[in-house]
C-alpha cells in the first residue's frame, strides 16, 4: 500500500494539516499510521466528510503551555483576553499574531480551536528560529536539549557557572557566525539560557548580544519533553514568519481575529519594555502601530491590542486614550514581573484595546 504525508493530505484535500492529524487520531481515516510522530495515510484515502456543524472544532487535547518565560507574558491575562475570543460563530476561522513573543494567546487559541489559517510572527529571529525548530525537528531539539540537562544538573554552583557562560558565549557567537546549519543548536541554547538565566529574560545590549546573568534555580527543568511535543504538534500548521509586524497585512482580512502585543510603552523614565531585541519601539512606532490597526480594521478584522497604562504614573497621560479614540479601552490589572527590586512589584493597570 502507498502512504502520503499529512501534509500532502492536507494540499490534496484543501484543508489544514493539523486538521489532517485529527482526522486520523480520530479514527476517521481508514488504515492511517503513526510513524514516530508523523501521520501516513494511504495514497488512495479519500477525504471524510465534515462533521463539524461550524467552520470551527473546539478542541479537548491536552493544554500546552509557552516553551519560553517572556517578558509581558501574557499568561496571567488570558482570563481577560480570552473574553474577546471572536470564534463561537463559526465566522472568524483565521487567527493572526504579529508580536508572538512566548505565545501565551497563541497556545490558548491552538488548546481551545482548530482554526482554518494560523499567522505569528516576531522581530526577534532567534526567537522565531526556536519556533520553527520546535515545529519541524522536534526529536533532535529533544536529544540536545537532554544532554544539556544531564550535563548542567549534577553540577554545583560554580561550575554551573562556567558551563552557563560557555553556552551563553556560544549563542552569542552563532545569533553573529551562525547559519541554517546550526539552526537546530541554537534554538537548544535559546531554551537552556531561558531556563538557566536570571529570571528567565530574553536581554540583549545594544550590539544585540545576550547578556544576562545565570539564575539560582536549584533544578531547572530545561527540557520538558512532553510540553515540547505538544507544541510541535500544534505548530505544524502554523505559519511562522521571521519579521515586522506589517508583514501580517496580506494574511489578515475579515474572517481573522488579530491579537496585537508590542513592546509596551514605558510606564516610567526609568523602565524599559524594549529591551530584549536591538530594535527600540517609541511613541512614533507606537503611532504606525496605530495606523496599522486602523487600516486591518477597514478590512473587516476583529483586533485586540494590549498595551501599558500610563495613566499608572501620570493620570493626566492621555496618549493610548487619543490614539485608539474610535477603540473601546479596558483597564485590567496585571501584576508587575520585570521590576528586579521585588518591592517595588504588585498589581498595576494594563490596557485592552479592541475594535469590537
Amino acid at each position: 500500500m502507498e502512504f502520503m504525508s499529512a501534509r500532502e493530505a492536507a494540499n490534496k484535500w484543501k484543508i489544514s494539516q493539523r486538521r489532517v492529524a485529527v482526522l486520523c487520531s480520530e479514527g476517521r481515516i481508514k488504515n492511517a499510521e503513526m510513524l514516530g510522530n508523523m501521520w501516513l495515510i494511504p495514497l488512495m484515502a479519500q477525504k471524510p466528510a465534515d462533521a463539524r456543524s461550524i467552520r470551527y472544532i473546539k478542541n479537548d487535547d491536552k493544554k500546552v503551555k509557552p516553551f519560553l518565560k517572556w517578558a509581558g507574558g501574557k499568561s496571567q491575562l488570558i482570563s481577560e483576553i480570552e473574553k474577546y475570543y471572536p470564534f463561537e460563530e463559526g465566522k472568524i476561522t483565521k487567527y493572526a499574531e504579529p508580536f508572538v513573543g512566548g505565545g501565551a494567546v497563541l497556545f490558548d487559541i491552538l488548546g481551545k480551536y482548530d482554526l482554518e489559517e494560523i499567522y505569528i510572527s516576531d522581530i526577534n529571529a532567534e526567537l522565531i528560529n526556536t519556533y520553527k525548530i520546535i515545529r519541524d525537528d522536534i526529536d533532535e531539539l529533544i536529544s540536545m536539549l537532554s544532554v544539556m540537562q544531564s550535563e548542567f544538573t549534577p553540577m554545583d554552583t560554580e561550575e554551573r557557572k562556567k558551563y552557563y557562560l560557555s553556552k551563553r558565549e556560544r549563542f552569542n557567537y552563532l545569533k553573529v557566525n551562525g547559519d541554517e546549519n546550526i539552526n537546530i543548536e541554537k534554538a537548544s541554547l535559546m531554551i537552556f539560557l531561558n531556563k538557566t538565566c536570571f529570571n528567565g529574560l530574553f536581554r540583549v545590549n545594544k550590539k544585540g548580544m545576550f547578556n544576562v546573568p545565570m539564575g539560582s534555580y536549584k533544578k531547572p527543568l530545561i527540557c520538558d519533553e512532553a510540553n515540547l511535543r505538544a507544541v510541535s504538534e500544534k505548530l505544524q500548521n502554523v505559519n511562522i514568519v521571521c519579521g515586522d509586524y506589517r508583514k501580517s497585512a496580506d494574511f489578515i482580512g475579515e474572517d481573522t481575529f488579530v491579537y496585537i502585543d508590542p513592546p509596551y510603552r514605558p510606564i516610567t523614565d526609568s523602565a524599559s519594555f524594549t529591551a530584549y531585541t536591538e530594535n527600540s519601539f517609541n511613541d512614533e512606532e507606537q503611532i504606525e502601530l496605530a495606523e496599522f490597526a486602523d487600516n486591518i480594521r477597514k478590512k473587516g478584522a476583529k483586533i485586540v491590542l494590549s498595551n501599558s497604562d500610563p495613566k499608572n504614573i501620570n493620570p493626566k497621560d492621555e496618549f493610548f486614550d487619543r490614539l485608539y479614540s474610535d477603540y473601546k479601552i479596558k483597564r485590567v490589572d496585571a501584576s508587575r514581573a520585570i521590576n528586579c527590586n521585588t518591592e517595588k512589584r504588585g498589581k498595576i493597570k494594563e490596557l485592552l484595546i479592541s475594535n469590537f
